[in-house]
């Protein structure tokens, strides 16, 4: 569906991802009778994101039609897909679209969330940075049969992709710039595991490897490192992380930095102007302003922000987590993971559950990870809200959050 031009809406939402469509749900519940209208870039209706990089190359019972969110019914909005806002006007309260169309607002949201990071790479559809459902629909063409592909980045969604191709009988070869994967957020004996666990899987590993450019020759993607190695492939995915989708806010005079900066109660410096989600700077009541990019903060901040939206306003006092599966590992974490920072490990005799506590400068825990150990987030944060309140020695952190399956 098109925007409806010159139509005024109680709420509207920019942004067609798991944020406005939690909340979306979240202003219906509060205010039943709201007009709601969610303007989404991305032809194709909500997703659950996460289950593009994980459950649909895992788990052969995890059907397609399961990662759709259903926003319209659940919630009544209405919903404009393939037709992104270009312009807000927080004066008039106005929403211009790129088919010329504009709506009008009582109160809006900007879940705007963020655009892939690119590479000077040939455009082709062989060459995938990885986001939206077409995406993955493109890499699933791509992949198996043998086929030879190229996972440039080895931070969460570049280590979730070559997982995931892996296997599904894909030759995978995995451009990451450090010497291990994840060294610049796990201890260097964990990510030494990690990388070995990998390389196990017959995941080719590229370390220290910086792509640069690449061409298109004899029918294959040539790519070219910063060494000048190259890469014969018969396809490239980019896992390189997101930078946050500002344009909107920053042409309508709102305050960004890193992000749209927004107060507790997730308003930006415009009234009546809210966002949430991975394109929001907010200040976390654990660890202070950030800006976070998980499923979690997308789903409770989203929620938060229609709340506050359609009824009393109240602080977003949530400190999210966010997760990855990796061969059948599981990680979890909460706040800051910086492998410069301090680290106190606490491991089962076999090292395969532990947990790992990160300190600041100050000598406060500022970050949680959980590997293989479950159901233990809020643990993380009272360890995280302890800490502030008196120093947690070595011995203290020993133990204070239970390694049981």
């Amino acid at each position: 569906m098109m925007v409806q031009a010159n139509k005024h809406y109680d709420y509207v939402i920019i942004g067609g991802g798991m944020v406005g469509d939690a909340a979306a749900k979240a202003i219906h519940e509060n205010d039943p009778n709201g007009s709601i209208l969610i303007i989404g870039a991305d032809p194709e209706p909500s997703v659950t994101r996460p289950a593009l990089s994980k459950k649909l190359w895992t788990d052969p019972d995890f059907g397609f039609e399961k990662v759709w969110l259903h926003t319209t019914p659940a919630s009544g909005a209405e919903l404009a897909t393939g037709d992104p806002a270009t312009a807000i006007d927080p004066e008039a309260h106005m929403v211009a679209t790129a088919s010329g169309r504009s709506v009008g607002y009582n109160k809006l949201l900007l879940a705007t969330g963020g655009e892939p990071r690119r590479l000077e790479l040939p455009d082709d559809e062989r060459v995938i940075y990885f986001r939206t459902v077409s995406d993955y629909r493109r890499l699933r063409e791509l992949a198996g049969e043998e086929r030879h592909l190229l996972v440039v980045g080895g931070g969460f969604i570049g280590t979730e992709l070559a997982c995931a191709l892996a296997l599904n009988d894909t030759r995978v070869t995995l451009a990451h710039p450090g010497e291990l994967l994840n060294e610049a957020f796990f201890p260097p004996e964990l990510a030494g595991e990690l990388t070995r666990a990998f390389a196990d899987r017959g995941v080719k590993l590229s370390a220290g490897t910086s792509i640069r450019s690449g061409r298109i020759e004899g029918g294959q993607l040539v790519i070219s490192d910063d060494k000048g190695t190259t890469f014969n492939v018969d396809g490239v995915v980019v896992g390189l992380g997101i930078s946050p989708s500002t344009e909107l806010a920053e042409i309508a005079g709102l305050d960004v930095e890193d992000g749209i900066v927004v107060d507790a109660n997730l308003m930006t410096s415009a009234p009546n102007v809210f966002a949430a989600g991975d394109v929001a700077n907010y200040p976390d009541r654990l660890l202070g302003r950030r800006r976070v990019e998980h499923v979690d903060n997308a789903n409770e901040m989203g929620a938060r922000a229609g709340a506050n939206m359609a009824g009393e306003p109240q602080p977003y006092t949530h400190t999210p987590y966010f997760y990855s599966v990796l061969f059948g590992t599981r990680y979890e974490a909460v706040g800051t993971l910086d492998s410069s920072l301090v680290m106190v490990q606490d491991w089962t005799e076999d090292r395969g559950r532990g947990v790992v506590y990160y300190l600041d400068d100050g000598g406060w825990v500022c970050g949680v990870l959980l590997w293989n150990v479950a159901e233990q987030t809020e643990a993380a944060r009272q360890v995280i809200a302890d800490s502030q309140r008196q120093t947690l020695s070595r011995d203290q952190l020993h133990g204070r959050i239970p390694l049981r399956e």
